[in-house]
């Protein structure tokens, strides 16, 4: 805990057996008081592992849900289990759980509710090895989504992010997608709710066992990020009334 604070650590999994337990092994138990990993029906033994290194929660699904899907099931466990500040961290070591404190300390201090970790300040993605064409398309799509909802975010796109309960007991998330715009709709929800949002300098690095989305998935997810800032701008305008911006029934 973290002046009394809850913190719980939730990891979106799909076929990550072979970087689960380096990830695992660097969260910062000291302040960290459990983990949920959600298993989205991997191929490979993702959930065994997980409880063989003791994770406390290991949800399997039955069935493939998605990303979102996955962020739903991991979201909604979080806040049963009474976590007061949630960081998502992915099991594909991409990004260390070293920045762990830093995060969870910004939330708990009540300076900011929500905390990304940005592979763009700074040099962390080019340097940890981010293909070129993803970063032009992290860096064109960030700039026009920061022009049509009125923010200054270095990147929207960081899977790396801890929210407040009260974040999480806002925003609708379980109206967002289950495919990979689920992080852009929720940052969206986030904003529309009033919240700000702060962001950390984070290191990153690209290897084979790390996840990441093909050029078609890639095109797609684009193009939905750029239909939810159209959706958010419509919405803060009064021209239309999207249902992820909608009041949580």
């Amino acid at each position: 805990m973290i002046k009394g604070k809850k913190v719980v650590v939730v990891m979106p999994a799909y076929n990550a057996e072979r970087t689960l337990e380096a990830t695992y092994n660097e969260i910062p138990f000291d302040i960290v008081d459990e983990v949920v990993l959600v298993d989205d029906k991997s191929s490979d033994r993702t959930s065994d592992l997980a409880r063989k290194i003791g994770i406390q929660h290991v949800i399997t699904h039955e069935e493939n849900l998605g990303y979102g899907g996955n962020q739903k099931s991991c979201y909604r466990k979080a806040l049963e289990i009474g976590a007061d500040i949630t960081i998502m961290v992915h099991p594909d070591y991409q990004y260390t759980p070293m920045l762990i404190p830093s995060i969870a300390h910004i939330i708990a201090n009540e300076l900011y509710d929500c905390v990304l970790a940005s592979r763009i300040l700074g040099k962390g993605a080019l340097k940890g090895g981010m293909p070129m064409y993803k970063y032009i398309a992290n860096r064109f799509l960030t700039f026009t989504q920061n022009e049509m909802i009125g923010q200054k975010l270095s990147e929207y796109h960081t899977g790396y992010r801890a929210f407040s309960r009260d974040i999480l007991e806002t925003i609708d998330f379980e109206a967002n997608s289950d495919d990979f715009v689920f992080d852009n709709q929720m940052l969206c929800q986030i904003f529309h709710a009033g919240f700000e949002i702060a962001e950390v300098t984070c290191p990153t690095k690209y290897f084979e066992e790390a996840s990441s989305i093909n050029f078609s998935r890639s095109m797609t997810y684009g193009l939905g990020v750029l239909k939810t800032s159209a959706q958010y701008w419509a919405s803060k305008k009064g021209l239309a009334k999207p249902r992820i911006f909608q009041a949580k029934k």
